[in-house]
């Protein structure tokens, strides 16, 4: 029959078992293979890159994307999943720097571009095994051994025609723009890496005081939280409609904003008023002279893009260093002075600092001013900056020729494609993707660095400049062009392509292109379209659905779309889950310097990838942050993993104990009780239920619907019908029992395999496989469960769910009386506003669950309760305020409340005499308090208040004793180790009252325990398995049972 199933829940062991299962007989490609012919779902898995350690956050991701192609695949869909690797950039270049010992690109180039490109092309390998491993043990099915890797020939020449084509729709252009630039790596950042890289700061701001030429002690006071421009100012710039003022302070005369001189100044007086139109072509002397020009410079202009937001309405500006100075510059043509090096260091000309860092030069800058009288004050500033997210080094804004996609001709288009999207959650549509769509930039594409796709751009010194789209372009073109020419530097920097316009040689110029461009080409670069593959990609383009982490949203997910669009006019992806991060037990983010790591070894080998699975998919909505920790992954295996297990394990050892074989039976032509009708309606709603969740991409809905079945499955169906498996022969209702519980189960490994597939496949190959060899190999090369509607009865489940619902508040009712289930109790009385009375074999249920010998129906609860009141602040305090003095100890003196409760129901008000005047106080002027009459004990919800009766005759004590006695030798034999079918003989003393109940129910007491012997005496044979004193409701007795 079945292999004997271990109590074990050391699940992690047994899922080396299934990974070994799994590839001696190919199941994830022949899950491939057997659905080829089927309607195509397309997933497309981001690529990550494995010069990084995978961590706990990787786990979530890889466990979410291998869900839902799971599921389609068991839908019947044809769902092609190629792994992949991201491959380029400057992460990689800053772990063989650091791996070589050398810094910066003038040792690169030393060392040689050739050489330390192939090192970077080893580096990006160096974690592969620990993320194949990683992969593997979640159960992550993708086909990594044929990946797109975007290093790759193939690849780069998809990600040249790419370029080629958006070349020559006009949106590639060479520019001269200020751009955020790392000086650390030494290139400029796109706006969705920028977005990054964000981090708050603290930093000195200073109020600099610009002499005002021809007037002594009167100055143009600007503010900045960036001193290390200022050796580069050109300008200062105002805002032509706004009011400015000479502010008079100890002796000296400032020209700031009138709005924010209180905020700046402490005391002053106020001279002349003036607009800032008025303040144009003021002219003020420089406050550093370390570059000369031949341009007009260092007077006052206008500009409306200054505010009154904060500082002083007064602008330093210097075009070298931000869009807006850059504006200004341009519209004013003022001195383009850049008094930073590429390195971000100041050069020598700047005598005081040179060669030093710009960003550690601030503190001395403004000492220098200070002692030099030009510093009004400095404050601490609190602002976001932006870092590297690649190096962390705080980045600068600098003018660089960077080669840009004119992303901004598109935006209508982007925001089209972004709205055909099924954001899941929603808000991602028009909230973080669509305010980063809606001030779009044009995306500088260009990167001075070493590893990476090259731009393959060919530019003449007479300004022509051609792309070449691919190889056999190249070779066409080019001069002395290999027939195996590898698409990186510094070999494709080798060759030079005739100018069709000078005829001189074009050299390709030197930069590499955004990594950034290299994934979000994946959808056609993984095929090597356009160049072969065109029918794969068509059929598989767009892709149903992705999923990554929030960041990406302004990372793969919006380079995605962006070259989407400018391509195919379309929007890459139909459906895309965003998720949150993974932080710790605290809610803080994971970081070594914090200790708060978890790696993901740790946890899958000691929990197991179920355990870790079913956590993320069921501790809140993918796209929250998740809290995570030991504790309670171990704690969600407990109650799921190991509820379904130990149901699973009920019904293998009694199955095999009858040697029991459910397909000899049809399940629709057996007489099933109310429960199993119960169970299987149940099972076929959640089948439903779970199959349009997740055709709609709602998980955290699904696993919870599964996880409350398997609660009610093991803690109602089971545990009501334990004795229906403990006959000693095979009655029908026996055969129903098991044939439905099978049922129940082996539907249930299909239903729960896309979500733990570890554990579904166990239940499937011990509970299917044992029994029919034809079936196939593996649950996940099943179809996935269809709800049959004939075993579905929505008034069963209603009932039931009405009985699951007053049996909890029966429980409620217990605990506050502080009487255990196992004491009987005379009567329950039920109370329902909606009059949902349940039929008499639902009632019988609600007795035996909570030991109730009768449950009745209530007409309303006042009997069993006492009402008290107090007056509701917020209403009474508005409407009668000088008299809820008197109010609250009119209510507190109420001597019978429920009369009053009578009263309000009846009249819809109680009258308060105050004085002479009368107050009506409806509902909504009190907080009606209900306090249980004593002998009882009541709780209610929405729908029942429940009411038990908590008075003890002699018979229920006496029931109550009998039933805790049982409770006791079953637990001995439990801890003895016995057979659930052994035999034994009890011998019990002490207490005269344990004695009488005992003696008067012996009969079943025996029964029920497998006890051919019950004897009371003080002597015990010597060769009892267990002897062990206990107390039964107060009363002391001695229990030792043998084995007969």
């Amino acid at each position: 029959m079945y292999k004997s199933v271990s109590d074990s829940m050391n699940f992690s062991e047994r899922e080396k078992e299934v990974l070994k299962f799994w590839k001696e007989n190919d199941i994830f490609n022949k899950s491939i293979e057997e659905r080829k012919e089927g309607k195509t779902f397309t997933f497309f898995d981001g690529p990550p890159t494995a010069n990084g350690k995978p961590h706990i956050g990787h786990v979530l991701t890889r466990a979410i994307k291998d869900l839902i192609p799971r599921y389609k695949t068991m839908k019947n869909y044809s769902v092609l999943r190629k792994a992949g690797w991201d491959t380029h950039g400057l992460p990689v270049e800053l772990e063989v720097e650091k791996m070589l010992g050398i810094n910066g690109k003038p040792e690169i180039e030393k060392f040689g571009i050739d050489k330390f490109n192939e090192e970077c092309k080893k580096s990006v390998w160096k974690y592969k095994t620990e993320w194949e491993q990683m992969s593997d043990k979640i159960g992550y099915w993708a086909d990594m051994k044929n990946p797109y890797i975007t290093y790759n020939d193939n690849y780069i020449e998809s990600v040249w025609w790419a370029i080629k084509t958006i070349w020559e729709k006009g949106l590639l252009y060479k520019g001269h723009k200020i751009v955020p630039y790392c000086p650390r790596c030494g290139t400029s950042l796109s706006s969705h890496e920028v977005s990054q890289g964000y981090k708050e700061v603290k930093e000195k701001s200073v109020y600099v005081k610009f002499p005002v030429k021809g007037r002594d002690n009167v100055y143009l006071l600007a503010w900045t939280t960036t001193p290390w421009t200022l050796p580069s100012n050109a300008a200062l710039t105002v805002n032509p409609n706004i009011n400015y003022i000479e502010a008079e302070v100890d002796g000296e005369i400032l020209i700031l904003s009138e709005e924010l001189a209180p905020k700046v100044i402490e005391e002053y007086k106020t001279v002349k008023t003036m607009k800032g139109s008025e303040l144009f072509g003021l002219e003020y002397n420089r406050i550093f002279d370390f570059a000369d020009t031949n341009k007009k410079a260092w007077y006052v202009v206008t500009d409306d893009f200054v505010t009154t937001t904060d500082g002083t309405g007064i602008v330093h500006t210097a075009p070298a260093f931000g869009e807006d100075d850059a504006k200004v510059g341009r519209k004013y043509d003022l001195p383009f002075i850049q008094a930073v090096d590429s390195k971000g260091c100041f050069p020598e000309y700047v005598k005081p600092w040179a060669k030093m860092f710009v960003k550690d030069a601030d503190p001395l800058i403004i000492k220098h001013l200070k002692q030099r009288g030009l510093v009004y004050s400095v404050k601490e500033h609190s602002h976001t900056y932006p870092f590297c997210w690649r190096c962390d080094t705080p980045l600068l804004y600098y003018a660089l020729d960077t080669w840009f996609i004119e992303v901004t001709k598109v935006k209508e288009q982007l925001i089209k494609n972004n709205n055909s999207i099924n954001w899941i959650p929603e808000n991602i549509k028009n909230g973080r993707m669509g305010n980063f769509l809606n001030n779009v930039v044009d995306w500088g594409l260009s990167r001075s660095r070493y590893w990476g796709t090259p731009l393959p751009v060919w530019e003449c010194e007479c300004g022509h400049f051609h792309v070449v789209g691919s190889k056999e372009e190249l070779r066409e073109l080019g001069k002395d062009v290999g027939e195996n020419i590898e698409l990186h530097r510094p070999y494709v920097d080798k060759i030079s392509i005739e100018c069709p316009k000078c005829h001189k040689p074009m050299k390709r110029v030197t930069d590499v292109i955004d990594c950034w461009f290299d994934s979000g080409s994946m959808p056609f670069a993984q095929w090597h379209y356009p160049f072969e593959n065109k029918d794969i990609f068509q059929k598989n383009f767009p892709a149903d659905f992705i999923s990554e982490a929030i960041d990406q949203t302004r990372g793969w997910f919006y380079t995605l779309l962006v070259i989407s669009t400018l391509l195919f006019d379309k929007a890459p992806f139909k459906n895309c889950i965003v998720l949150g991060h993974v932080n710790d037990k605290n809610g803080i983010k994971m970081s070594k310097h914090k200790g708060n790591v978890i790696s993901p070894d740790v946890v899958l080998n000691k929990q197991g990838a179920d355990a870790v699975r079913w956590y993320f998919y069921i501790n809140s909505a993918p796209w929250l942050p998740n809290r995570f920790y030991e504790e309670a992954v171990n704690e969600t295996q407990r109650k799921f993993m190991g509820t379904l297990w130990n149901v699973y394990s009920f019904y293998v050892l009694y199955a095999n104990i009858d040697k029991f074989n459910p397909l000899d039976y049809d399940i629709k032509k057996l007489k099933l009780s109310l429960m199993d009708k119960w169970i299987l309606s149940r099972l076929n709603t959640l089948i439903a239920e779970v199959d349009d969740n997740l055709n709609n991409y709602k998980i955290v809905e699904s696993a919870r619907g599964i996880q409350n079945f398997v609660d009610e499955l093991s803690n109602w169906y089971v545990r009501r019908g334990r004795e229906r498996y403990w006959k000693n022969s095979v009655t029908d209702d026996k055969v129903s029992a098991y044939v439905t519980l099978y049922t129940v189960l082996t539907t249930l490994s299909k239903l729960i395999a896309p979500f733990v597939p570890f554990i579904s496949e166990q239940i499937y190959q011990n509970l299917v496989l044992s029994l029919d060899k034809s079936a196939p190999r593996s649950v996940h090369l099943c179809d996935y469960p269809v709800c049959d509607k004939s075993f579905i009865d929505n008034e069963i489940e209603k009932n039931m769910e009405s009985v699951l619902d007053i049996v909890s508040l029966g429980r409620a009712c217990r605990n506050s009386a502080s009487i255990k289930n196992r004491q009987p109790l005379s009567k329950m009385y039920v109370y329902s506003e909606q009059k949902n009375n349940l039929p008499q074999e639902y009632i019988e249920l609600i007795k035996d669950e909570l030991n109730i010998k009768a449950v009745e129906y209530a007409d309303n609860i006042d009997k069993f309760v006492n009402y008290k009141f107090k007056p509701q602040l917020k209403v009474v305090g508005p409407r009668y305020g000088k008299y809820l003095s008197k109010i609250s100890e009119f209510l507190k003196n109420i001597k019978d409340g429920n009369a009053v409760m009578e009263k309000l129901k009846k009249d819809k008000f109680i009258s308060v005499n105050v004085g002479e005047e009368e107050i009506k106080l409806d509902e909504e002027c009190l907080i009606i308090v209900q306090e249980q009459a004593e002998g009882f004990s009541f709780d209610k919800d929405t729908n029942y208040c429940v009411v038990i009766d908590t008075s003890l005759d002699k018979q229920l004590i006496r029931e109550g004793i009998v039933r805790e006695f049982v409770n006791k030798v079953q637990n001995m034999r439990k801890d003895s180790g016995l057979e659930v079918m052994d035999h034994i003989n009890v011998y019990y003393s002490g207490s005269d009252v344990v004695f009488d109940a005992i003696d008067k129910a012996s009969d079943g007491v025996k029964t029920e325990l497998l006890a051919n012997e019950l004897t009371y005496s003080n002597d015990a044979p010597q060769n009892v398995l267990m002897s062990k004193d206990w107390d039964i409701n107060g009363n002391k007795v001695n229990i030792s049972i043998q084995k007969d």
